[in-house]
């Protein structure tokens, strides 16, 4: 039942391989709203919640190439970006790609 109703949708779970990890804070709404594309898509992804943890922020900064906004999303060890790169990619056609690849 559940494969029907992810085929109407237009979702494909099974096809996401890709190691997703995010870093976010709780309340922000960039995070919240990239979280919801990948759940959507059925990512099973690692969260790193980073509320006032500066040394949790300046981890993600050094892998973000220096970007401290949140929230910072990386599939397979590549920074992609925040959530409007995610969403670019999504509506490019070149994320569902990216996710089937295994890291």
């Amino acid at each position: 039942m559940f494969d029907a109703i992810n085929t109407f949708l237009g979702r494909h779970p099974e096809q996401v391989k890709a190691n997703v990890e995010i870093y976010t804070w709780q309340t922000c709404p960039y995070c919240i709203r990239a979280k919801l594309l990948l759940w959507w898509k059925g990512v099973n992804f690692t969260e790193y919640k980073i509320d006032g943890d500066e040394a949790a922020r300046n981890d993600m900064a050094q892998r973000a190439k220096g970007r401290r906004t949140v929230p910072q999303i990386f599939i397979n060890n590549n920074h992609i970006g925040g959530c409007d790169d995610l969403y670019s990619l999504d509506s490019q056609g070149q994320l569902d790609p990216l996710l089937a690849q295994t890291a």
